[in-house]
């Protein structure tokens, strides 16, 4: 059996494995590598090319970027790792998957790239590492599930919380029922974003391909204020800060809350801090979403006012009838509570998440190294993804759900067993979105 068949065969296998405890640096590789590609280098793509060339196991292989600043970034970053091997540049992802001894791909590209490219990926028979959100619309979310289980892949998304360990024990603490019945969740993230300003037409620069930049999503012209990062604030490429940050703090409540699809969803806020940019998407969103008569979780966003609840940026607190489980900066720390705020238990760690301000690692080199190796474990088959495409779309699903609800003024009521607006033609207008022609995803 040769390299390849080894890693798409154990893959398969793997799906139907359980989760294995390993540990992060102690575990002897295989002596077969993992070839990766990393898809979009501009700024937490390097950092993903030089975290997964540090690890048992693993090869970048490639570097894929249409601009060439980021591409630049992307074999820096391997080099200081120490990799021996030069990945390779290729520009356009379509004829990265063409290659042979490609075996995954690591995609951190803007929004509107990541589920077209994970598609195209799985379609290659290639394995995924796609960061959040898995879509840039709910129906996008969903047909990257069905190309996951129908080219059987594995698609790990980027809720690296599910594969910290503190954050795994508290998990299981409110299983065992620390708190008791866990019925209310309250997240938040805060920032100091400043005004983006009113961008001026320009010409392309000469180390950048827009086309591709842009591709499945409708062309747009060239302005000085949308490339690198405030591409998240403008509709056509991003998903503003729910489904930019507050995917991880929802996430993390609905994980250990044991949730699955809505049936309520309301959002209000809008463009506050500064009102005269081009700035398109909420600087500052409350968001609740219903699940039944079991629970609610809700989500504060401020990206333009630093100073947060518990004087973190970021964190989320689950209440239960026995007791509460908070977690500041959203772990690794957390600390259990009886109903009258007497500590019960005070979880400590030494690996401390960074501030909400880094756009780069909220987690730090190790513990962005837990996930990464649970996904070349689940691709080699000997552990199952801690956050497979299944559960991430469920989580982000509820910061698109959000987002309908701000933009169309609406409370949405949806299907439980799916998560699918009901009775509003309104808000399923933007369930999807229109591509540019020749683009649209193929499953």
């Amino acid at each position: 059996m040769n390299r390849r068949e080894f890693v798409q065969n154990t893959a398969v296998a793997g799906l139907a494995t359980q989760i294995l405890p390993f540990s992060i640096y102690g575990r002897n590789a295989p002596s077969e590598k993992v070839i990766i590609g990393l898809i979009g280098t501009q700024s937490r793509g390097s950092w993903l090319a030089g975290l997964f060339s540090k690890l048992p196991g693993a090869e970048v292989g490639y570097i894929c970027d249409v601009e060439d600043g980021a591409i630049a970034n992307g074999l820096k970053a391997v080099e200081k790792a120490g990799q021996k091997r030069k990945p390779t540049v290729i520009k356009d992802l379509r004829k990265l998957l063409e290659q042979k001894d490609l075996d995954a791909v690591a995609i951190a590209t803007p929004d509107h790239w990541h589920a077209p490219a994970a598609i195209l990926a799985c379609s290659a028979g290639k394995h995924v590492y796609v960061e959040k959100p898995c879509g840039h619309n709910p129906q996008e979310g969903e047909w990257l599930l069905e190309a996951a289980r129908k080219h059987k892949r594995i698609v790990q998304m980027g809720s690296q919380r599910r594969s910290w360990p503190t954050l795994q024990e508290a998990h299981k603490a409110i299983r065992d029922g620390a708190i008791g019945k866990p019925y209310f969740a309250r997240a938040w993230y805060y920032n100091n974003r400043k005004s983006i300003g009113n961008g001026k037409p320009i010409a392309v620069p000469a180390t950048l391909d827009w086309n591709l930049w842009q591709g499945p999503a409708p062309r747009k012209g060239y302005q000085d204020n949308v490339v690198p990062y405030n591409w998240h604030w403008f509709w056509n490429w991003g998903t503003g800060e729910a489904c930019n940050n507050g995917t991880h703090e929802i996430d993390c409540c609905r994980w250990l809350m044991g949730l699955d699809f809505p049936t309520k969803i309301t959002s209000s806020g809008g463009r506050y801090a500064y009102t005269t940019d081009d700035w398109q998407t909420p600087d500052t969103q409350v968001a609740s979403f219903e699940f039944g008569n079991k629970a609610t979780i809700t989500w504060e966003g401020l990206s333009c006012q630093g100073y947060g609840p518990e004087k973190s940026g970021r964190g989320f607190t689950i209440y239960g009838d026995k007791g509460v489980l908070s977690a500041p900066e959203s772990g690794p720390a957390y600390q259990i509570l009886d109903l009258g705020g007497k500590l019960i238990k005070d979880v400590q760690n030494d690996e401390p998440a960074n501030a909400a301000t880094n756009t780069i690692s909220a987690g730090g080199e190790r513990l962005d190294a837990y996930h990464l190796t649970n996904f070349l474990e689940s691709v080699r088959g000997t552990a199952k993804p801690n956050a497979d495409i299944a559960e991430g779309h469920k989580s982000v699903l509820l910061c698109h759900l959000a987002n309908i609800s701000q933009r169309t003024g609406s409370i949405l009521h949806t299907d439980p067993t799916n998560g699918h607006i009901l009775q509003d033609k309104e808000a399923m207008k933007l369930w999807s979105r229109e591509y540019e022609k020749g683009w649209k995803p193929v499953v």
